[in-house]
């Protein structure tokens, strides 16, 4: 069976499943959860794939909503990247409801053909890409060892083939100070709301030597209890993004400073978590120019503008162990963009639903390239 072939049989397969795909869009719209608890959504996606033929490990590398869903006899092994997590108050304002389903087409795609083009498929399912580091913590658990590639799809506003992905890293900042009666006795005090106003204005004036590519944004999570008494705890939530994990850990550091020197001018004490680092994205060309000619073969256009094109997402990681893609595919918002409610309620109309069957069979077709092109199918098999 050559390329051409195998693409028709898998793309007759995507388009028969197409109304279980988007009812599985639809269903895990209606109910959102968030990152680590989404066990409806991954219990569907696992039902699915048991039903399409699929071997599924559930859960994975110790984590209750990961799982892994394989078929096919290799010698190449295609990683199918699965989300289905969504935001607190906008849900799937970031459309993996969309990415979920276009995972299970590709899934459905794929196994009509699997065996003639010499693939196996590992269906991934990622928890917690929304600020948890799913990816990474299966990285670390050894979940990617055997695969040779990866390849999902991610929706916005617009196509994009390689958008900027920056690497990008949380920090959980906590000053604890002494409170005391802020009419009466304020000098037996140590205000540590005023730690985080003092690194808040340090990180300001930081800004003027940051790069135009760096990022620094946060926000003040507990910042006293009442007016009248002087805040012994104050709490943020900043996050530090960069092009690379180099330049991010070196914005990361003066940022740091910043809140220290809250902390030394305060008298309060300071204490900082790092969360998992999310890496910056390295798209594989050959797998991308694979991705853009299947896209434009179905009517998708790149090159516009677009206002999803910088953003930072745990595919980073993945991508520093196997070769990665991860392509934009656009759907009628309206003008709205990620992480906003009017994205989320678009992320189930009439081009969302074309755009989880477009995707799935861009994948598809992506996959089988890479397996039949000699040159790219000796390059990831090498790895």
């Amino acid at each position: 069976m050559n390329a051409n072939e195998a693409k028709q049989r898998a793309g007759e397969q995507v388009e028969g499943a197409r109304g279980r795909l988007v009812d599985l869009s639809h269903r895990i719209h209606a109910n959102p959860e968030l990152a680590y608890e989404e066990r409806q959504a991954a219990g569907w996606l696992v039902a699915e794939l048991s039903a399409a033929g699929y071997d599924v490990e559930a859960p994975v590398g110790g984590l209750e909503t990961a799982f892994v869903a394989s078929r096919g006899p290799g010698p190449l092994n295609v990683a199918i990247i699965a989300e289905y997590d969504a935001l607190p108050e906008v849900g799937h304002a970031c459309g993996h409801n969309i990415i979920a389903a276009t995972a299970l087409g590709a899934a459905i795609g794929l196994a009509a053909v699997a065996d003639e083009v010499g693939l196996r498929v590992s269906v991934v399912g990622t928890p917690a890409e929304e600020g948890g580091n799913g990816k990474q913590a299966l990285i670390d658990a050894g979940v990617f060892g055997d695969e040779h590639f990866a390849l999902m799809v991610h929706p916005g506003p617009t196509d994009v083939l390689a958008s900027e992905i920056l690497a990008a890293q949380s920090l959980e900042v906590t000053y604890t100070g002494r409170p005391a009666h802020a009419g009466a006795f304020p000098e037996r005090g140590i205000n540590a709301a005023d730690g985080l106003v003092i690194a808040q204005v340090a990180i300001g004036l930081l800004r003027q030597s940051l790069l135009s590519s760096d990022r620094v944004h946060g926000i003040v999570t507990v910042g006293g209890e009442a007016q009248n008494i002087i805040p012994a705890r104050a709490e943020g939530l900043w996050m530090v993004r960069a092009q690379t994990l180099e330049r991010m850990e070196f914005v990361r550091d003066a940022v740091r400073r910043c809140f220290e020197a809250g902390a030394l001018a305060s008298g309060a004490s300071l204490s900082i978590l790092e969360r998992p680092a999310y890496a910056d994205m390295r798209h594989d060309p050959d797998l991308a120019g694979f991705y853009r000619a299947n896209a434009e073969a179905l009517g998708r256009t790149f090159g516009g503008d677009s206002d999803f094109n910088r953003y930072s997402t745990d595919m980073g990681n993945i991508s520093y162990v196997v070769p990665s893609i991860h392509p934009v595919i656009g759907i009628d918002a309206g003008g709205a963009s990620n992480h906003q409610p009017e994205f989320a309620a678009a992320t189930v109309n009439a081009t969302a639903d074309q755009a989880v069957v477009d995707g799935s069979l861009a994948l598809v077709w992506t996959a089988i390239d890479a397996a039949t092109n000699a040159e790219v199918h000796g390059r990831l098999l090498a790895r």
